[in-house]
């Protein structure tokens, strides 16, 4: 697993990279730009005689683009330069000094201007670098900057961002309307928050990390608590079958949804267990739904339960509930259950009376709502949570909008306050433990933006855990296996035509995958 940091985190890295190993701060950048001048000399090789345009700010973000333009120089590339300041401040400064030094015994290897459109537009370069702002941005772009970020948006050539894409927040990936969308990006030391979550995630582009000299006894002794997951990962923590297992030794699901209007949720939650190993599956539904459901889920056992007029479940059903509840190694409550009063009445009475393993998704959550302190503390039950970002503004009391800007940290704090693994969903699905620890989902698609996604995931993470996984390892490890069929998907049906079902269609073959480590 990869750690992940904030801005401020990796900034107190590098202070104690200096304070600790007397690696100075020009050393660092030092190894930055070089670090990044080589990449580029591989990826796009031959680099000799490529015209590369490099845009500086006035940080250490364009220190950065200088040592990298000194170096591309060397290796053969026509370089331009384009700066907002001569004026310079430390270790940029310094670097700045030895590039104009440079430029004046090489003019025709490396040229320093400023950024005006009269200087760079009417070049037509191999490649753009950006190295403006870097994780030091936040809030909006300012006007004098704009029309350089709009141009380099408009090249049909490779943009590489270093570190960070100018105009994305290095922590939360919120970006200007104008900010770089990177073909490349090479970020310094660690992955950043910014590259992963909101419109970072999409102005991104790839994602490589280039070693700064950073040693890592220092990410590591900060105790970071931001990883991102992952195929190497899954396959460390997936459960393996002795051979003389038999079906109830492999995990035993009990499945708690559906209404009228609902069976939906209910079979692709239930074919989602089966198909992630689970040795017996059992579905509880209305006895309005169970023709319907029995047709459909042929492999489960399907068990119809006492109904309310409206066709969802009744009171009536709590002891048979709770009698399959303590049959099972884990329960998954909610998939279309509905928020009827009597329904809701049922979920509440039995999540706080049951005492193993839940999975609570979907009309679980809608019914728990604010008023889930009187549910589940009182439950002795331990409990995995897999909101989407509706469902957790309703649980946390705070907006969507807060909720997509602060996912890391949201996720961490909710994992903590109701005592649980707390599945983020979103993008990326952020898997939280109560210890503080929040795991990033490296795989998933737009076109897994569809009705009945959750609903499977619920079912491998059920399925998983009830083979015995740990809690928060069967949730992060799911939410990978359900991305990673949701790409597979995606590769034979296109985004657009994706439907829920289709991933569960895949599921084997993203097992398999995680299986052979390819």
């Amino acid at each position: 697993m990869r750690i992940v940091l904030s801005t401020e985190e990796m900034a107190e890295c590098d202070r104690e990279a200096m304070r600790a190993f007397g690696i100075s701060g020009q050393i660092l950048m030092e190894n930055a730009g070089a670090g990044i001048a080589r990449w580029l000399s591989d990826r796009f090789a031959p680099i000799k005689d490529k015209t590369v345009c490099i845009f500086s700010g006035k940080g250490n973000n364009g220190g950065d683009g200088f040592v990298v333009a000194r170096h591309l120089a060397n290796a053969g590339a026509r370089v331009h330069v384009f700066v907002w300041s001569r004026s310079q401040r430390g270790d940029a400064a310094k670097n700045f000094d030895i590039l104009r030094r440079f430029s004046r015994a090489a003019p025709d290897e490396v040229s320093i201007a400023p950024a005006s459109p009269s200087k760079y537009s009417s070049l037509r370069p191999d490649l753009i670098i950006d190295s403006v702002f870097g994780t030091g941005f936040s809030g909006a772009v300012k006007p004098e900057y704009r029309k350089v970020l709009q141009w380099m948006n408009a090249q049909s050539v490779p943009r590489i961002a270093v570190d960070i894409p100018s105009g994305v927040n290095g922590t939360t990936g919120k970006a200007d309307r104008d900010s770089i969308r990177a073909t490349v990006t090479l970020t310094l030391g660690t992955v950043k928050r910014g590259l992963l979550c909101n419109e970072g995630r999409d102005r991104s582009g790839e994602i490589h990390v280039i070693d700064i000299g950073i040693p890592r006894s220092v990410f590591l002794g900060r105790k970071p608590q931001t990883f991102l997951m992952e195929m190497s990962d899954v396959k460390t923590v997936m459960p393996a079958r002795a051979s003389t297992v038999h079906k109830y030794g492999v995990g035993k699901v009990f499945v708690l949804a559906g209404s009228t209007g609902y069976t939906g949720a209910a079979a692709l939650t239930t074919r989602a267990a089966l198909r992630s190993g689970a040795g017996a599956v059992v579905l509880g539904t209305p006895s309005s739904v169970y023709p319907v459901l029995a047709r459909v889920v042929t492999e489960a056992i399907v068990v119809p339960l006492p109904s309310t007029q409206d066709g969802s479940l009744s009171l009536e059903a709590e002891a048979a509930v709770l009698e399959r509840m303590e049959w099972a190694d884990v329960c998954v409550v909610g998939p279309g259950l509905s928020r009827n009063n009597e329904t809701s009445a049922l979920v509440r009475s039995v999540l706080r009376k049951a005492r193993g393993r839940i999975v609570a998704d979907a009309d679980a959550l809608n019914i728990l709502g604010r008023d889930w302190t009187k549910t589940l503390k009182r439950s002795s039950a331990s409990f995995v949570l897999t909101p989407h970002a509706g469902e957790a503004s309703r649980l946390l009391g705070i907006t969507s909008e807060d909720i997509e800007e602060h996912r890391v940290d949201v996720a961490r704090e909710a994992a903590r306050r109701f005592d649980a693994t707390f599945v983020l969903k979103g993008a990326p699905t952020a898997t939280a433990s109560p210890n503080g620890t929040v795991f990033l989902n490296s795989t998933g698609n737009p076109g897994m933006a569809t009705v009945g996604a959750g609903d499977v995931l619920a079912g491998i993470i059920g399925a998983l855990w009830a083979q015995g996984m740990e809690r928060s390892s069967a949730a992060w490890a799911g939410v990978y296996l359900h991305g990673l069929a949701g790409d597979l998907a995606a590769t034979r049906l296109g985004e657009k035509s994706l439907v829920a079902g289709d991933l569960i269609d895949v599921l084997p073959a993203a097992f398999r995958q995680v299986e052979v480590g390819m």
